[in-house]
Parts: C-alpha cells; structure tokens; sequence
C-alpha cells in the first residue's frame, strides 16, 4: 500500500505545477511563520520516531532518494509510512 502511494507521490511530482496551485488553496489560513514552525515541529518529532535516518528540510526529498528494498520489508513500509504521514500532516497544517 505504502509502497503505491511512494509511486504516486513520484507521478505527482511530475505533475507539480498542477498540484502547487491545488494545495496553495488547500492551506491553511495560518502566517508563514506559524505554517514554517508547525512543518519544523513535524519534522522534529519525525527525527525523535526515526533517529537513524537523515530526515532533511524536504522530506520529498526523503522519499524520492529512498532506494526501495534497501530495508527489511516492515521496517520498509514503516519508513514510508511514517514519511509520508508527516507530509500529509504539513500540507493538511494540522
């Protein structure tokens, strides 16, 4: 399942003029700054659950380096799960 949603983030990525335009009207109506330190509180609690990965200011990033079946396959879906969860979070700005 996780590993679907990797490969539709990448089909999204393709397509991101279309989608930059769609979650700019989904966010929040927050400042900047409360937007930029929710993201930063996320990514923070994102490193304490995954102390040995290098989680990045980008976590698309994170999951577009990733390198699939470079971990056991549980902690494989767990990774990309717990990524993608926290990017849902950032956009959702909840």
């Amino acid at each position: 399942m996780f590993v679907l949603r990797l490969a539709a983030r990448r089909v999204r990525r393709a397509c991101s003029g279309v989608l930059r335009f769609v979650r700019a009207r989904r966010r929040s109506s927050g400042t900047p700054a409360a937007r930029a330190a929710f993201a930063d509180r996320v990514r923070g609690d994102l490193a304490v659950e995954l102390p040995d990965e290098d989680i990045g200011q980008d976590l698309s990033d994170c999951l577009d380096a990733y390198v699939l079946g470079s971990k056991p396959r549980c902690e494989e879906v767990e990774y990309l799960e717990m990524v993608q969860d926290a990017i849902d979070r950032i956009d959702r700005g909840r």
